[in-house]
């Protein structure tokens, strides 16, 4: 009996791998789409519901959702400078400019975030040790 359970919880541990891979994936996409940044949060929300999953994997889903979260309420924040060009008549005006360049620096603020988050995920993901 011992070894059809062993079997079944390699299998599981094999999953939940394979969806902490996966969530790294979308998470990598979600720099470029935001789309992307919520199917990493949901593959890696199912491993944080469940009971079996090793420590060291509900870290990493637990950090893929947090930084997703972080990332899209600072890709909104970023988002909202960009409002002023939707206007014509308020583009020949210095502050639209100046709303712009901020937008463009929350951006960058955004992407490298994400991007470094991703890079030490990953690098402890292959290590098979946790992310935080």
């Amino acid at each position: 009996m011992d070894g059809v359970e062993s079997d079944m919880t390699t299998d599981n541990i094999t999953k939940y791998r394979r969806y902490i891979a996966i969530s790294y994936v979308f998470m990598f996409f979600a720099l470029f789409t935001v789309v992307s940044g919520l199917l990493a949060y949901w593959f890696a929300r199912k491993v944080t519901q469940l009971d079996s999953a090793e420590v060291w994997m509900q870290a990493h889903a637990l950090w893929v959702m947090r930084t997703i979260t972080i990332y899209i309420i600072l890709a909104c924040f970023a988002a909202l400078w960009f409002i002023p060009l939707f206007f014509y008549y308020w583009d020949t005006y210095l502050w639209v400019t100046g709303c712009t360049v901020a937008g463009v620096v929350f951006s960058c603020i955004a992407f490298l975030y994400l991007l470094n988050a991703w890079i030490k995920g990953i690098s402890k993901f292959f290590k098979n040790k946790a992310v935080f």
